[in-house]
């Protein structure tokens, strides 16, 4: 602990010298904060009950004080989903790394105030590319198919979907009402994709994915299949150990801060 006292004192002292590096103070003072352990603080999940499966398989044991797995409905609905979470986030009272398993979904993360946590938040308008394992891969599928409508296991689970959608019009408004709403949501889509992380995940989740596919032969959906990856979540998690800087795939934002829908757009707003 001596050497790490030292390192402060160091870094603090470096601090009152005009002439010096002060880039490299900071550095000083950033491997000074993970050797201690100062930045250890209890980690706290509030993510979507789509993802739930992908994140807990990735969960040490002991490794969060505690997770919450929101409503899925809560996608739209933007203005509640900023509600929600900012209620969750308020009612944590120790300080906290609090990870966010949500992309910007429709601006429903916009606005919301770090408070005295560190967030730590998905860099993409939505989960798909946090299916996909990566931003990049997910904009570049998206350039090459921009009327995609992706399935997986957790929309498939507990999530939605055009036949689920389709059902649950037929209980409100009458055939004539619903055929022109789901007309509306879903004739500029050209493809259904069903992406999974594993083969056994394709297999076991194939047979739902084909009812729907069934169903989008209306709108002339071409019905193919994909393997994902689980790396997003995994550098989520690890990141909330080591708290670095953030990137391209994922934000970090410090106490005192709040979510802006920018930082989602800029990959260098940070600098």
């Amino acid at each position: 602990m001596t050497r790490h006292n030292n390192i402060i004192i160091l870094a603090l002292q470096l601090g009152k010298c005009r002439f010096v590096n002060f880039s490299r103070c900071f550095n000083l003072f950033k491997q000074c904060r993970k050797e201690t352990g100062i930045i250890n603080k209890p980690i706290v999940i509030f993510a979507c009950k789509v993802l739930q499966d992908a994140i807990e398989q990735h969960l040490p044991e002991g490794f969060v004080n505690h997770a919450s797995y929101l409503d899925y409905g809560l996608h739209r609905h933007p203005k509640k989903m900023t509600l929600s979470l900012q209620e969750k986030i308020d009612d944590i009272t120790t300080p906290s790394t609090i990870i966010l398993g949500y992309g910007l979904c429709g601006g429903g993360l916009a606005g919301l105030r770090a408070g005295e946590h560190t967030l730590i938040v998905p860099r993409t308008d939505d989960c798909i590319a946090i299916l996909f394992g990566s931003r990049k891969v997910y904009l570049d599928e998206f350039g090459k198919h921009p009327g995609t409508y992706y399935l997986s296991k957790g929309w498939l689970e507990c999530g939605s979907h055009p036949l689920k959608e389709y059902h649950e019009y037929l209980q409100r408004y009458g055939q004539e009402d619903v055929d022109w709403i789901m007309d509306q949501q879903y004739s500029h889509y050209k493809r259904l994709v069903l992406v999974a992380h594993t083969e056994e995940e394709l297999k076991n989740y194939r047979p739902q994915a084909y009812e729907v596919a069934r169903y989008c032969q209306y709108w002339e959906m071409k019905y193919e299949e994909m393997l994902g990856s689980q790396d997003y979540v995994k550098n989520v998690l690890n990141n909330a150990k080591t708290l670095h800087d953030g990137d391209e795939d994922f934000l970090v934002i410090p106490p005192g801060d709040v979510i802006r829908e920018a930082q989602f757009r800029n990959l260098t707003w940070w600098e």
